[in-house]
């Protein structure tokens, strides 16, 4: 399964409405905090790898020219 950047911003934003909502037992927080965190660092992940791929098209189209 492909990581989907989108759809894992959408269920931290989810997460931190339960959060926010005040429903949840103290349990239930930390084990929603530390779901969030670990989709955070995907994110993460993510977004650093994208930024080296776009780095290095940058680098070939100033090569190129």
């Amino acid at each position: 399964m492909e990581f989907d950047y989108e759809e894992t911003v959408v269920n931290i934003e989810e997460v931190i409405a339960e959060i926010e909502s005040g429903e949840l037992t103290l349990e239930e927080v930390f084990e929603k905090f530390s779901l969030a965190v670990t989709d955070l660092q995907k994110c993460e992940v993510f977004l650093t790898q994208s930024q080296e791929k776009m780095n290095l098209l940058i680098e070939t189209l100033d090569d190129d020219f």
